[in-house]
């Protein structure tokens, strides 16, 4: 894993914070590039400017390889992060070897905000899906930022909210839905990002992903995210393709028609 500054080459601002190991990288990418990334969050954009400029100026890109360790549950919490590109397999496994997978986190979702609240350890373990790049804050800065302004825990308030809202919604669906609505509804969430359309209509979602989108999620994770057998999720993938609603590829499902798909997730 690599960790280094954000590139001051398109910006005079890039007031990054050091950190241990960071190694140079002439690939870096720009104080701009990354910006855009981040305003891809809803939460990120959502909050008071004077924040996210302070989030940026003490953040750090750090890069994991498919299959790398970014931290274990009850390692000490060293901050949040935010996907840049790639995605995180955020889970725990049992001494067996059992998984049990929460989410797949893809690019603009923030994660680790637990720890900030509570001062704890990880929760769950958190690996690479795939080549991932983060936007990280580290603890200390954090910890700087909310003491020079304490306004500030509202915003990260608002963004442990909508986890725990996540949190309940599949609680409740794992109790009352079948398996072929929790297999749609899934699907909508990882195409739009976790919480940031997961509450829109079958037309918004179809809008916000010009009609389709694509899922980076075999079929093994997806059984795994819903306690679901793969045979079972496979079946009703096999039904959602042959009704016109999504296309399945090797590693990926399309999602071909979302308003129809979230009919189905009713």
């Amino acid at each position: 894993m690599t960790s280094r500054p954000v590139s001051a080459a398109s910006s005079a601002s890039a007031d990054a914070l050091p950190s241990a190991g960071a190694q140079a990288d002439a690939a870096a990418p720009s104080v701009s590039a990354v910006t855009a990334l981040l305003e891809r969050s809803a939460w990120f954009v959502g909050a008071p400017e004077a924040l996210r400029a302070g989030l940026r100026a003490a953040g750090r890109v750090r890069t994991l390889r498919a299959g790398e360790r970014l931290f274990l549950r009850g390692d000490p919490a060293d901050g949040i992060y935010c996907v840049l590109e790639g995605a995180m397999r955020v889970g725990a496994a049992s001494a067996a070897g059992r998984e049990a997978l929460l989410a797949v986190v893809g690019p603009a979702q923030w994660f680790g905000e637990i720890a900030l609240f509570d001062a704890g350890v990880r929760t769950h373990d958190a690996y690479a899906e795939r080549d991932a790049t983060l936007f990280h804050v580290p603890r200390a800065a954090l910890a700087a930022l909310l003491d020079a302004t304490p306004a500030w825990w509202h915003a990260f308030g608002l963004l442990l909210a909508q986890k725990l809202r996540l949190a309940f919604d599949a609680i409740e669906e794992s109790a009352l839905l079948p398996a072929a609505p929790r297999v749609a509804r899934r699907l909508l969430l990882l195409a739009t990002g976790y919480g940031e359309a997961g509450r829109e209509s079958g037309h918004d979602v179809a809008q916000k992903m010009g009609g389709a989108g694509v899922v980076r999620v075999p079929q093994e994770d997806l059984a795994l995210m819903l306690a679901l057998s793969r045979q079972t999720v496979n079946q009703i993938l096999r039904q959602f393709e042959r009704d016109g609603l999504v296309a399945l590829r090797y590693g990926e499902i399309e999602i071909v028609d979302a308003a129809r798909l979230e009919q189905q997730a009713q």
